[in-house]
């Protein structure tokens, strides 16, 4: 086995390790039947995430949710003090810029509503020590000056000319960074190690953003939404695909989507928003769904840059999931109100 190889085996057995470690729905049922964060907790402790936080002198939900963000970070910093296949590596990189994105938007937020919000200590503004900087910034041209900084310069150009107390500017700006990262990540996936298998994933995330928002707009819950909105690159449906979609009613778009892999998840959807009237709905089936067709394209996979991509989507969920259950526990909201958001992979 030349050394290439044996790089992908040996970080390969590492994710599908800490894979095994992840919470399971047996855990999650666990928690549920815990009335306090301390107890919840316990129930996990068996579990690489669980373990961690055992160690941390945690109380409040806000002490949890600051070393989950940690922890997500310690894990990545992890893999890299191994010598991993630099595809890896790379995808690692430009996956984390989504914390970038959010903490930009973050940002952007606080300017447009002059209320302060915590941001995500990850992505490279984080790793570059600028993330307090950009939490200061009382300004458009604060904030791009920290982005040119951390060399996030397509970011700043599509925010440079945002109007600050304009919520619509402020939301183009927001599209237009997604546009941008969304873009960036496909076009580094193609590069890589099984690019094919990555570049379909990414094609899926991209095609499931564009519906979620043709069935938000459907339901009447967004009055607008223009051209440029619709982010390109999608696995099944383009751009031009999508376009037309947002011209048409619910039960025709399903129709639109039969020969997809889409179709049941748009009857779900319709299914479930006629019957509950809440266009939560559209989040929570698409979510599952989502999972569901990453896991089959990429967990079976072996000595592959895809097992970095399903461990980083394993994780970020592991992560949300948590946060659900525990931010519940503290406001004393029943398991029952709670459970259809949560996504598990096993």
């Amino acid at each position: 086995m030349n050394l290439v190889s044996t790089s992908y085996a040996f970080t390969s057995a590492y994710l599908k390790g800490k894979e095994s470690k992840c919470m399971s729905v047996g855990h999650i049922d666990s928690m549920f039947q815990k009335t306090t964060i301390q107890d919840a907790l316990e129930v996990i402790i068996n579990t690489d995430i669980g373990d961690y936080l055992h160690t941390k002198p945690i109380e409040t939900f806000d002490d949890s949710d600051e070393y989950l963000w940690k922890y997500l970070g310690e894990c990545l910093q992890d893999i890299k003090r191994f010598k991993i296949p630099y595809d890896i590596a790379r995808l690692s990189d430009v996956y984390m810029k989504k914390y970038d994105v959010l903490n930009i938007k973050i940002a952007l937020r606080q300017i447009l509503m002059e209320k302060t919000s915590p941001l995500v200590p990850l992505g490279t503004i984080h790793d570059k020590g600028c993330i307090k900087e950009l939490s200061g910034t009382k300004s458009i041209s604060e904030i791009v000056v920290v982005l040119g900084k951390c060399g996030l310069n397509d970011y700043a150009s599509a925010i440079k000319d945002t109007k600050e107390k304009d919520r619509a500017s402020v939301l183009q700006a927001e599209i237009a960074m997604n546009r941008n990262y969304y873009g960036s990540m496909l076009d580094a996936m193609k590069k890589m190690n099984d690019g094919y298998i990555l570049a379909k994933a990414m094609g899926i995330i991209i095609d499931l953003v564009n519906l979620q928002m043709v069935f938000r707009f459907a339901t009447g819950k967004i009055e607008f939404v223009a051209d440029d909105y619709v982010i390109e690159g999608g696995h099944t449906l383009s751009g031009d695909t999508i376009k037309k979609l947002l011209l048409l009613k619910i039960p025709e778009t399903i129709s639109r989507l039969e020969n997809t892999e889409y179709h049941l998840m748009a009857q779900e959807v319709h299914k479930n928003y006629e019957n509950e009237k809440v266009v939560t709905v559209v989040d929570e089936v698409i979510e599952k769904h989502k999972l569901t067709l990453l896991r089959e394209l990429l967990s079976p996979r072996i000595l592959s840059t895809s097992n970095m991509l399903w461990y980083l989507i394993l994780k970020e969920l592991e992560m949300r999931n948590l946060r659900i259950i525990l931010k519940a526990l503290t406001a004393g909201i029943p398991s029952s109100d709670i459970r259809n958001y949560l996504v598990i992979a096993s």
